[in-house]
């Protein structure tokens, strides 16, 4: 079946409510959108979602790419080839992941779709549905336990706190959270790269009896080593995320054995096919995975929820980018029901153009 036609466009979606991170307040995403049209009608979507400060690409040249003429050479192409195509793609395109996150993802529906089989299944599903967590932004202590009540109140089991600015009021917030909550909530933190060695000591002594089950990135790329002071306990909570932007770096980190968990993000390394290239290097080195996304389209969320489906190591997600949108160009992808996520079951990705 060839490829008869392509498409891209970028949106800028607004988000529910704004939020905070270490170095920036948002209150709406850029996207950039592609589709794959078959011969057949069939239509395979995908997006661009990556962040310029962690992989140095903006959207603004994720749609330039895509409207390259390098990439309008698809039409053409059988679909039954895509991986041949992505491979071809990526010696051209390999440093800018949202180009080849969003081409691969509309590969990937529009073949599945063709097979009438979903992702998660072509790939060999391992998990049938898994909590997601749901992300608070950097707030004080009240603001942080009232979103949290809101959370609770919708069924969710699991939070990601964003931290990075001050380690004690950090802490703080972790510490009131358990005592607010008990064991209801899974615990996460994600440090966006703000502490400094003795900030993270800090925050561990602190809350050594909050049962912190993950905690992202603690300190800027580069600085992977200093973790090792920590110890192996430690370690088992680290996940590695601005360090971990593609398959070499995967290599790399598994020489300097900081992080017990990998975040995979397809806006990081480039879509499904380089992140379980990422996956299969994790397993050898017995790495847990944790699937983390940007304020993303339901597209790219499903995306990346089939392909941590299909990884028996996969521990956590956090995929709840979509969650955070106003408005979106889809509908369907996955469901979510009692804070779990689980694919609605359709061929391909299982999504509907609004």
């Amino acid at each position: 079946m060839r490829i008869s036609a392509i498409r891209s466009y970028k949106r800028s979606l607004l988000l529910k409510k704004p939020y905070t991170i270490a170095w920036e307040t948002y209150t709406d995403t850029e996207n950039v959108f592609f589709e794959v049209e078959l011969a057949n009608g069939i239509i395979g979507l995908g997006a661009g979602c990556p962040e310029l400060e962690v992989v140095g690409e903006s959207p603004e040249m994720t749609l330039e790419n895509l409207k390259s003429e390098k990439v309008s050479q698809l039409i053409g192409k059988d679909i039954r080839e895509f991986q041949g195509h992505l491979s071809g793609l990526e010696s051209v395109f390999g440093k800018f992941p949202g180009t080849m996150a969003a081409v691969d993802i509309a590969l990937h529906d529009a073949f599945t779709q063709w097979l009438g089989i979903s992702v998660v299944d072509f790939y060999g599903r391992k998990h049938h549905k898994m909590l997601t967590s749901i992300t608070i932004g950097i707030k004080n202590v009240e603001e942080t336990l009232q979103e949290a009540r809101e959370y609770h109140a919708q069924g969710f089991k699991a939070l990601k706190v964003k931290t990075g600015l001050n380690a004690e009021e950090d802490a703080e917030r972790i510490i009131r959270l358990r005592e607010e909550f008990k064991s209801h909530f899974s615990i996460r933190v994600d440090a966006n790269t703000g502490y400094t060695p003795a900030q993270l000591k800090y925050f561990l002594e602190h809350t050594q009896t909050a049962n912190v089950e993950v905690i992202e990135q603690p300190f800027p790329a580069g600085k992977d080593e200093d973790l090792l002071h920590f110890g192996p306990e430690v370690k088992k909570v680290l996940a590695a995320d601005e360090s971990l932007t593609g398959v070499q770096s995967a290599l790399q980190l598994t020489h300097q054995p900081a992080y017990g968990i990998y975040n995979i993000k397809l806006m990081k390394c480039g879509g499904i096919k380089s992140a379980l290239e990422i996956a299969s290097i994790a397993r050898q080195a017995n790495i847990s995975l944790f699937w983390g996304c940007n304020d993303e389209s339901r597209i790219s969320i499903s995306a990346a929820l089939h392909a941590a489906l299909s990884c028996a190591h996969t521990r956590y997600l956090d995929l709840d980018g979509s969650l955070d949108l106003a408005e979106d160009m889809v509908t369907g992808g996955f469901l979510l029901e009692d804070g779990y996520l689980f694919p609605n079951e359709k061929s391909g990705f299982g999504l509907t153009k609004c």
